[in-house]
């Protein structure tokens, strides 16, 4: 079993910043890292993911604001979040694909979540 343990969330004013980190408790290598997000009465979705190889894809709404970085060697994946507006309140949830143990390849792993709240 392998579980994402995620840190960083808070209350911040908006323009504010806060960094979100994301480890796995182990694995030998995790094809993508990503970060989510869900607001209340909304559908979760994707604001940004990365590969063990560093591509990465952003939503629209993050672009020039988040950046999202890994270190492979510890597994933990971040995201720096920078300017940030009330409308990016929400839950943060980390995501990992692909997950290598040993023989065996997890689809899909999913942190607890982690609230983030950007006041006005």
């Amino acid at each position: 079993q392998v579980q994402l343990v995620e840190s960083g969330g808070g209350l911040v004013q908006a323009g504010g910043s806060l960094r979100l980190s994301c480890a796995a408790s182990r694995s030998i290598s995790i094809n993508v890292m990503g970060w989510y997000r869900q607001a209340p009465g909304k559908q979760r979705e994707l604001v940004a993911t990365i590969t063990d190889g560093g591509t990465t894809s952003y939503a629209d709404s993050v672009k020039g604001r988040f950046t999202i970085s890994r270190e492979n060697a510890k597994n933990t994946v971040f995201l720096q979040m920078n300017s940030l507006k009330p409308e990016d309140t929400a839950v943060y949830y980390c995501k990992a694909e692909r997950v290598r143990v040993g023989l065996v390849t997890i689809p899909t792993c999913w942190g607890q979540g982690t609230q983030v709240t950007v006041s006005p």
